[in-house]
């Protein structure tokens, strides 16, 4: 993994498992794009707003070994415990699924299960520490494994915007702490925004001169108004420029059609700007890899 990130431009695509056992499904759809030959890995999400989908290392295994592309399963501090969490990085490890996206993960009052409860032992600052400890050859309580796990790359996440610049680059200091190959942002929609958090990066970076943790910025094509509703109100860390609201507000008056060709040239643009300027970018979509392969497959 180390390589690949390393290279001039690096693109994953994230995948949502189903809300059953169709990862042959998944594969169908992303055979019939052009997308895999324009990523470099996979990252699978591990039951994104705590609603129940298939396991993310299952999952990143099936993917891995179709597509021969490394996968990056997320684990979530929403649903384990210290125990469950070593218990999946060993079985994980095992499995040959040795990248992590370490996320301390939504709010279970979100999930579409009755009476769920969150465990969040503490957030996904724990989980760096406990993949430190196993690349370390020991668990998190110190004790040597009989039968080291291979090691583990380690990725985690930061807001792509930041009310205050100082607390996000000391949130981003606390996890360059545990080196981490790549720090993902969520969803950039100005490159405005990317140049600063971009900044704020290599000023936290700078206290770790030894660290190769590489940025990643997050996209997520916007070509509905109430998408980009929804995500300036309910998603912390993200910011949809007032000009694509106005857009998309004006297209939606004259037709459904003009909204999504609205929205498809802002996000064609922000995410040619966004490889121009910092080619390592994490694709999500939702699973609508048809609409990706549009954007992306260009």
């Amino acid at each position: 993994m180390r390589s690949l990130i390393k290279k001039q431009t690096f693109f994953t695509l994230e995948i949502t498992p189903l809300h059953g056992t169709g990862t042959c499904d998944i594969v169908k759809k992303i055979e019939n794009t052009r997308l895999v030959s324009k990523i470099d890995a996979f990252i699978v999400t591990d039951n994104p707003l705590a609603r129940l989908k298939s396991n993310s290392v299952v999952t990143s295994l099936k993917l891995q070994e179709h597509f021969k592309k490394p996968s990056i399963a997320t684990i979530s501090m929403r649903d384990k415990n210290k125990i469950a969490l070593q218990s999946d990085l060993l079985g994980a490890n095992e499995l040959g699924v040795n990248s992590i996206l370490a996320l301390t993960g939504d709010s279970a009052a979100a999930s579409d299960q009755p009476n769920v409860k969150g465990v969040f032992e503490a957030n996904s600052l724990l989980l760096l520490e406990i993949i430190k400890c196993f690349n370390a050859g020991i668990d998190y309580s110190g004790k040597p494994f009989s039968y080291p796990p291979k090691p583990i790359s380690a990725f985690c996440v930061c807001n792509a915007i930041a009310n205050h610049q100082k607390s996000l680059q000391k949130k981003i200091a606390a996890k360059l702490r545990f080196s981490p190959f790549g720090i993902i942002s969520q969803p950039i929609y100005s490159i405005q925004d990317a140049q600063t958090l971009k900044k704020i990066f290599d000023d936290a970076k700078n206290e770790f001169k030894e660290i190769e943790t590489e940025l990643i910025f997050g996209f997520f094509p916007v070509t509905r108004l109430r998408t980009a509703q929804f995500l300036n109100s309910h998603v912390p860390g993200i910011q949809i420029p007032k000009e694509w609201m106005l857009k998309l507000e004006n297209a939606k008056k004259i037709s459904e059609e003009k909204e999504f060709e609205t929205g498809f040239e802002l996000s064609k643009t922000i995410l040619k700007n966004l490889t121009d300027f910092h080619p390592k970018i994490h694709i999500m979509g939702a699973n609508n890899f048809s609409l990706l392969d549009k954007l992306f497959g260009l």
